[in-house]
């Protein structure tokens, strides 16, 4: 049967399980397969493992010293809990400008500056820091001690270490500034709050005696001489509102005479404007009666009444009736008792104004008498309290100004390194025996995995059993394949380029793995030598 006939073949799934010789047999088959398989796998990982760059940890330890002073005799003004004020330093610390001032005073990460922006910088060494916390349990709370460790990793050991006691000597100097501040707030406020009462008291003191001052027209007895002064507002505005009609229906009387003297002068006139003119003011006193001089459809009104005025006085001063009206007494007379008229009118509505100010001031002096009554008694309870308040005020602002002493002269609770970071001799990452093991099992697997993905694709027989279980036909002899020497120079030249491919892909698989593993910023250096892995 010739070894590589495919014509007749089996099927992945009805090849029989594979037997010890059989796994043999393909791995001989396979075996160029398996060992490009391992050799790549192998060199990827050792690659990897080789240009990883080492990683350093130095820790320094932060103990926290109780406060000094028992607080029966001086009680603290910072109230605030030590995770609380440890994230406050936190988030002051590993800000952006005093973590730059880091980067460019110990000249960290120089590789990922050439290439990121500062934010990224400044970020990775956020996730390069870390703060873990540490208790310690005892009899009483008093003697509780609690310490904190600040640990930061990096590729040079020595900046390292000084960046590690730098953070930490940080944490010391601004513990120390925010309790300081924290303890000049509080007192601040309290003098503050202090003062304010003061003068509150003293205001309040003064009030009573203003009372009556203040409230002159809102006291209780002026309550009637309020009402008969708004009854006598409002007959003087329905007397004028009655004089306003009067007025509107005698200016309506004198321009409907000057019209009519007009046309009997000038009999050719604009007589159709003069008596629209005439409708739209008697229909403008309508609304002025109702509505005040801001109302829309009084102002369009007076518009279309002053552009109708201003068509008629043009009309009047044409060539062929100025001469003829302004010469006539009748009309002269009739125009000036309308001009007269229209300054009563004016008049009356100013007049109208000022009433219906006064009468809203009188108005609110009667809505307010009822108040006046309790706003005595009120003012007496607001100083007794404000009193009261004053006193307290007064006892806890000497004790935060006594809290504020302590901790200006560090008698409270203060930070102070035991155990200070010292330069690594080994690197904590990475752990390249262990990644060399799992590298070296992973190629085995990948060689592996591919012998076996090869063979359940392959459908080829390659021996007479593998024929006879599959065929009725049966099987007289195995001719080995025959080489010639055409084949064996194929072979040879085959050969020769497969060498040449798989150096060029190892040296390839050598370069993507130095990418990928050297330098501050390499994925596969981010992902394995993260913090914290």
């Amino acid at each position: 049967m010739p070894d590589g006939g495919r014509s007749a073949g089996v099927e992945p799934e009805d090849r029989p399980g594979l037997t010890l010789a059989g796994a043999a047999a393909a791995l001989r088959r396979r075996r160029w397969l398996a060992l490009f398989t391992f050799v790549a796998a192998l060199t990827a990982v050792v690659s990897v493992v080789w240009f990883l760059p080492d990683v350093y940890r130095s820790s320094a330890t932060v103990l926290i010293d109780r406060q000094q002073i028992p607080d029966e005799l001086v009680r603290s003004t910072v109230t605030s809990g030590l995770e609380i004020r440890l994230h406050t330093i936190s988030q002051e610390i590993l800000s952006r400008s005093r973590l730059e001032a880091l980067i460019q005073r110990f000249d960290l990460y120089p590789d990922l500056r050439r290439s990121a922006p500062m934010e990224e910088v400044v970020e990775r060494m956020r996730d390069d820091i870390r703060i873990d916390l540490k208790g310690g349990a005892a009899r009483n709370e008093r003697a509780t001690t609690v310490a904190f460790t600040i640990s930061y990793v990096g590729r040079d050991a020595k900046k390292v270490a000084l960046v590690a006691n730098t953070l930490a000597s940080f944490y010391i100097e601004e513990n120390l500034k925010v309790r300081e501040r924290q303890a000049a707030g509080t007192a601040e406020f309290l003098r503050v709050q202090l003062d304010n009462m003061k003068r509150t008291l003293e205001q309040q003191e003064q009030a009573v005696s203003r009372f009556k001052e203040r409230h002159i027209g809102e006291l209780p007895q002026q309550m009637e001489a309020n009402l008969a002064t708004l009854e006598q507002l409002n007959s003087q505005l329905r007397l004028n509102s009655d004089q306003q009609i009067q007025n509107s229906e005698r200016r309506a009387a004198v321009e409907k005479q000057l019209e009519e003297a007009e046309a009997s002068v000038n009999p050719g006139g604009p007589r159709a404007a003069a008596q629209r003119l005439e409708e739209l003011r008697k229909q403008l006193t309508a609304l002025r009666t109702r509505y005040s001089e801001k109302y829309p459809d009084v102002v369009r009104t007076k518009a279309e009444i002053a552009a109708l005025e201003e068509q008629l006085q043009k009309a009047e001063l044409s060539p062929e009736a100025s001469g003829t009206v302004a010469g006539n007494p009748q009309v002269a007379q009739l125009r000036a008792s309308r001009d007269e008229f229209d300054a009563r009118g004016r008049a009356l509505q100013a007049e109208a104004k000022t009433l219906h100010d006064a009468l809203a001031r009188y108005q609110s002096r009667v809505e307010n008498v009822p108040r006046t009554e309790q706003e005595y008694q009120r003012l007496a309870r607001d100083y007794d309290a404000t009193k009261e308040q004053y006193h307290s005020l007064l006892l806890r602002q000497g004790e935060a100004e006594v809290g504020e002493s302590m901790e200006q002269r560090q008698k409270g609770e203060q930070f102070r390194i035991i155990e200070p970071a010292l330069i690594s001799e080994k690197p904590t990452a990475p752990n390249r025996g262990q990644l060399l093991v799992l590298g070296i099992l992973l190629a085995l697997a990948l060689a592996v995995g591919g012998v076996v993905a090869a063979e359940h694709l392959d459908t080829s027989f390659h021996t007479c059993e593998d024929l006879r279980l599959h065929s009725r036909v049966p099987v007289l002899a195995s001719i080995p394949r025959v080489a010639t020497p055409q084949d064996r120079q194929e072979r040879r030249r085959r050969l020769a380029l497969t060498t040449a491919a798989a150096a060029l892909g190892l040296a390839a698989i050598v370069g993507v793995s130095y990418l990928a593993a050297s330098g501050e910023h390499a994925p596969l250096a981010s992902l394995i030598l993260k913090p914290g892995s």
